[in-house]
């Protein structure tokens, strides 16, 4: 699950690491009164989407007025922003943090990670702040500097006094970078994050660290520890089709081709997808509906392959272990009762009770296409599609 920027920064603040002075607004009138509590005579006024590259986008503007504030935030109010990680629709803006201008002596990169392959919490920091870190890594990876966290141990002063060192930093600003560093691990380990990341952590003209920007991903299978995490998520920055996937427990990432895929287990999904584009086709989804599949579940998965427009035919492919195939059946066949199907079905069953399943089929009198194996299955849909 993401945060918002201004929950990530409230986070920051609660765990000791310093950001600027600035209030979250829903309204035009709201953020004018923000703007004028602040105090100053600059402000920056922040749409608050879960993408990045919102400055480039239009989604962050400086102003030098109570009015012009007021001005901006009605203009990114209610409307969408699009960056290039939103996607040619964008995210719609429901809020906009009005915060003081910082004045900026150096950009750094400062965040903290999970390295799978590592087993280890992995702190990675580079004198290159404000640049996407995926560039800087490609074109000067020299300038990226790392730490693994042992578990055991947990992060020590040593690797913080040698990431300060490697980003440039004075003696005096150790000390400080070392408190941030550790305030972000603390949120990192006690939030079960897996990604904590300030880019730009800015030093000051007056030569302090600030939190200039804040970005906190938390893991979904932790959530259930986190009830006061959980309460900010803000279900009008995700996929329509993705977050109503969360209610029923199946997992569903939105692609852009036209062929539906229904599958058990994601290594099956992925194998799936793969021969469907291997025989020319484009998945448009991938949805696992998970080994102890219902045959409700399936009803709802099926609900939601068809309710993207772009679907213009729909593979099934489940391997019945944990799952009997004649319940898979059950549900397609409810689903495609209930939904009312306008595009041509494929399905491929193997497993337990796999016969029985695809005799509940052939017996539907609905238009369901079968196949013996997941190549013919693949050719089928793709035929299908067109």
């Amino acid at each position: 699950m993401n945060l918002h920027e201004y929950q990530a920064k409230a986070l920051f603040t609660r765990f000791g690491i310093p950001v600027p002075s600035g209030q979250v607004a829903a309204a035009a009138a709201e953020a004018l009164a923000a703007a004028r509590q602040l105090g100053g005579d600059r402000w920056v006024v922040k749409a608050q989407v879960h993408a990045g590259g919102r400055g480039k986008g239009g989604g962050v503007v400086l102003v030098d007025s109570p009015e012009a504030v007021a001005r901006e935030s009605g203009r990114l109010l209610g409307g969408r922003l699009v960056t290039r990680q939103t996607g040619p629709y964008g995210l719609p803006i429901g809020l906009v943090l009005v915060e003081q201008p910082t004045a900026i002596a150096r950009e750094l990169y400062l965040s903290l990670l999970v390295d799978r392959g590592a087993r280890r919490v992995l702190v990675m920091a580079s004198p290159a702040g404000g640049m996407d870190i995926e560039e800087v890594a490609a074109t000067t990876p020299e300038r990226i500097h790392t730490a693994h966290v042992d578990p055991a141990a947990g992060l020590q002063p040593y690797q913080c006094r040698r990431l300060g060192f490697g980003l440039g930093l004075t003696a005096e600003q150790i000390r400080p970078f070392q408190a941030i560093l550790f305030g972000l691990y603390r949120l990192f380990t006690e939030c079960d994050s897996t990604l904590v990341e300030i880019n730009p952590l800015v030093v000051t003209e007056a030569g302090g660290l600030l939190a200039l920007d804040a970005k906190i991903n938390l893991d979904d299978n932790a959530l259930y520890r986190h009830p006061d995490l959980l309460a900010l998520r803000d279900v009008s920055q995700e996929d329509e089709r993705e977050a109503k996937a969360k209610e029923h427990d199946l997992n569903y990432i939105t692609l852009d081709g036209n062929i539906g895929c229904m599958v058990n287990g994601a290594g099956l999904a992925m194998a799936t997808m793969d021969l469907v584009q291997l025989h020319g086709g484009q998945p448009a989804n991938f949805l696992d509906v998970g080994g102890g599949t219902t045959a409700a579940r399936v009803a709802e998965a099926f609900k939601l392959i068809l309710s993207d427009a772009k679907v213009k035919a729909v593979l099934v492919n489940i391997f019945g272990g944990i799952v009997r195939c004649d319940l898979i059946a059950e549900g397609i066949v409810a689903a495609v009762r209930e939904v009312g199907i306008r595009v041509p079905v494929v399905v491929r069953l193997e497993g337990t009770k796999a016969a029985e399943g695809l005799q509940l089929l052939d017996q539907s009198g609905l238009a369901l296409q079968t196949a013996g194996d997941l190549t013919e299955a693949a050719a089928k849909v793709v035929a299908a599609a067109g």
